[in-house]
């Protein structure tokens, strides 16, 4: 069922139920107000037809009835009245239309009046008092009028409330679509924006209501995946480009070799030469997929305490033994005593590769191929700073370092392919880390990694 026809419905259910409430209130009010007018009109007939044979003298019996049947009666009126031995000492007419038991005198001179009903008329019994002679009078008529003017009411309030219903129901179909309007442009805009036009947006037409904070929503998440399109496009082009390079000179390499017999000293160097090409891709391989395992969703479920010392230490270690000629400095800061205060919530190996590449970074690009690292371990947080001496980068190029395979202006000369920071990035903002970089040219680069302890 569609959102419009639900809120037609649902406007249209709750319009009737107090249109119901409202009904039965005004019926019901109208139905005591006959009733009461009714009775007290019954009561009052009575009430004269009993003084007239009672407290008149010169009235009796028949001339009491000569005048009732000349004054203006309620419809089927009967009037009825007994003595204290329950003997009927006058009728206003021939013969009762209703049972007259002893019970229902006994009632009357025990409450002094009461209310009921036959089967079409309704009745009164008035417990009257004359000179400590006691009368019970009975009095019973059929509320023509009122009742006529009831089903009146009845009717009136039954058209009355189906013809509100259609017009609730006509004008809550149309206000629902009114309302929902700009949610139809918003479905159809959307239908229109395929993975070939990412560029379009959902207008927004300035409002501020949930249907506009719906669209700008959509639009934020249109940002990101354009955003995620270009950087998949530039991602794979750049890898293309990367890989295709040194296939292209593993290709060119084998071809020249075989156009002619070669002595061994020559295949030995195009062999030497093919193995360093495949190096680099194995390099770039790697890369590839550590970019890729870092820019999976890794939820804390895959974490683990992890020393942040430990894996400095053990980082240094596998660097030097592969790159004896790098040198890595340490500077301690303020360095607590308990142990607790080094651990992190993390995945270790990704935490590896993001030191690893920044360490790596800082040696290739400088001439004395050192960096100095320094650890500060606070109460809530870890700091890890790495400092070198090498090309420094260019204010205008320190915004784009870490989107990967791009390098710097005056990197390009050293061998690589831009993957690192961007990798070293991304594993810092999963561990919910910060990571800050300041730098000039030819003085040196400051990055700076800040890490949440769990103490």
């Amino acid at each position: 069922m569609k959102i419009r026809t639900k809120l037609s419905l649902l406007f249209a259910l709750i319009s009737a139920s107090i249109l119901i409430l409202f009904s039965l209130s005004i019926y019901y009010s109208s139905e005591t107000f006959r009733k009461e007018q009714f009775y007290n009109r019954l009561e009052d007939h009575a009430l004269t037809t009993t003084r007239l044979l009672i407290s008149v003298k010169e009235i009796d019996v028949e001339l009491l009835k000569i005048i009732g049947e000349n004054t203006i009666l309620l419809p089927h009126e009967e009037i009825s009245i007994y003595n204290s031995l329950n003997e009927k000492i006058y009728s206003s007419i021939e013969k009762d239309s209703i049972v007259i038991s002893i019970d229902l005198l006994n009632q009357v001179r025990l409450r002094s009046k009461i209310q009921f009903k036959s089967e079409i008329t309704e009745s009164l019994g008035i417990l009257y008092t004359d000179n400590n002679n006691q009368f019970v009078v009975i009095a019973s008529a059929y509320d023509k009028y009122g009742l006529g003017k009831l089903n009146n009411l009845k009717l009136i309030l039954l058209i009355n409330f189906l013809i509100s219903i259609l017009i609730i129901l006509f004008v809550g179909w149309f206000y629902a679509g009114q309302a929902l309007q700009p949610m139809s442009k918003v479905i159809k805009r959307v239908d229109e924006i395929k993975e070939t036009s990412l560029n379009l947006r959902v207008e927004t037409e300035n409002k501020k209501d949930e249907i506009a904070q719906l669209a700008q929503t959509f639009n934020k998440m249109l940002d990101r995946l354009e955003e995620a399109f270009n950087i998949q496009k530039i991602f794979v082009s750049n890898a293309s480009h990367e890989l295709r390079t040194p296939l292209t000179s593993i290709t060119g390499q084998i071809e020249v070799t075989l156009l002619n017999k070669r002595d061994s000293e020559y295949y030995e160097t195009v062999l030497l030469s093919i193995l360093d090409d495949i190096k680099n891709i194995n390099i770039l391989s790697d890369g590839l997929l550590n970019l890729a395992q870092a820019t999976l969703e890794i939820n804390e479920s895959h974490f683990s305490k992890v020393r942040i010392d430990e894996i400095i230490w053990t980082v240094r270690a596998e660097l030097l033994k592969h790159k004896p000629d790098y040198n890595i400095e340490f500077a301690f800061g303020e360095m607590p005593s308990e142990e607790e205060k080094y651990i992190v919530l993390g995945n270790e190996t990704l935490i590896k590769i993001a030191i690893l590449n920044i360490l790596e970074n800082g040696c290739k690009y400088s001439d004395n191929k050192t960096v100095r690292l320094s650890l500060d371990v606070s109460d809530k947080k870890i700091s890890i700073k790495f400092s070198d001496s090498g090309i420094g980068i260019a204010e205008t190029e320190l915004n784009k370092i870490f989107e990967p395979f791009y390098r710097a202006k005056n990197a390009r000369k050293y061998k690589g392919h831009g993957l690192g920071l961007a990798l070293s990035k991304k594993i810092i903002e999963l561990h919910n880390g910060k990571i800050e970089v300041k730098s000039k040219i030819d003085i040196g680069t400051d990055i700076l990694i800040i890490l949440q302890n769990i103490f």
